[in-house]
């Protein structure tokens, strides 16, 4: 069975995949072995170095707070970068250009920026400029490097969704009379939500991972952070270091699964009956509109047919 991408495999083709995929798994079997003999000859298996993750305390007093401090984080930085980038992805396709060249500007710059720099300089904004404590600095800093980075990135996913629809779409609107704005918010949007969300979520990824790098360069007590504590208390850095890339792979995995669920859900949402609607039909869903335009009977139509309109 053909694909619009590839041709079906033949037998060769089949037999080759196969064979390549064996050699994959043994090299992959092969390389862990290699790493759990490495840890086992520096002792990095041993039971004493593992031992503090079967306790409360390991957990209470670092990593929950630590996780905790991740995704309070994460949740500010997502909640206002979606909508700063949604409102800078739209104001690109301005017909206006006092409005699309300074948008276009700021998306450009921030996004040229590494976000490390952009969380150093608010943190230096943050003390020289305003009266923010020194506990709560690095948090304010780390929220708005990522707010000013993502909200860049995910305003060219934005544009880019909606520039992928038919234009069709848009003269459709401009059609039946609906200006720019309600042809946006109505049709454009809604229709590019499904097609964007793989990409947000992609970046919502990043940005979940992106807290780590506060706690290296601001003292952020983000996971990794806590982390380091942890392991200067119960020498296991190799250990915490495994557990704390678990912890991190279980909440992007949540994240991402979710996502594609309700992916799923909107293209459900919005696949239609393919059922034929008549006059009568069309009538008791919206008679005011439908009232002037299909009748049952009425001049030069049959029953349920389509009056005359008036010229």
């Amino acid at each position: 069975m053909s694909s619009v991408l590839y041709d079906a495999p033949g037998p060769r083709a089949k037999r080759r995949n196969v064979l390549l995929s064996v050699l994959f798994f043994v090299l992959l079997a092969l390389a862990l072995w290699w790493m759990w003999q490495k840890m086992d000859d520096k002792k990095q298996l041993e039971w004493a170095l593992w031992e503090p993750f079967t306790t409360s305390e390991a957990w209470t007093t670092y990593l929950l707070p630590g996780l905790g401090d991740t995704l309070k984080a994460a949740a500010l930085a997502m909640v206002i970068a979606l909508p700063l980038g949604a409102v800078f992805g739209i104001a690109r396709m301005s017909d206006h250009s006092w409005v699309r060249v300074p948008a276009g500007a700021v998306v450009e710059f921030f996004r040229a920026i590494p976000v490390l720099l952009l969380m150093l300089f608010a943190n230096e904004f943050y003390v020289r400029s305003t009266g923010v404590s020194s506990e709560d600095r690095p948090l304010y800093a780390v929220v708005t490097g990522l707010v000013l980075y993502n909200a860049s990135v995910l305003a060219e996913v934005v544009r880019a969704g909606i520039l992928a629809l038919p234009r069709g779409q848009t003269e459709a609107a401009y059609a039946i009379g609906l200006r720019k704005g309600q042809t946006m918010t109505s049709i454009l949007l809604p229709q590019a939500v499904t097609a964007m969300l793989p990409a947000i979520v992609s970046q919502l990824v990043v940005i979940v991972k992106d807290t780590a790098l506060g706690g290296v360069m601001l003292g952020f007590t983000e996971l990794l952070n806590a982390r380091s504590t942890l392991a200067a208390n119960y020498a296991n850095v190799v250990p915490s270091f495994i557990v704390v890339a678990i912890i991190f792979i279980i909440v992007n995995f949540i994240l991402t699964s979710f996502a594609s669920w309700l992916e799923g859900r909107l293209r459900r949402s919005k696949r239609g009956t393919g059922a034929v609607l008549g006059s009568e039909d069309m009538e008791e869903l919206n008679p005011a509109a439908v009232g002037g335009t299909f009748g049952t009977g009425g001049e030069g139509g049959g029953p349920g047919g389509i009056t005359k309109l008036p010229r």
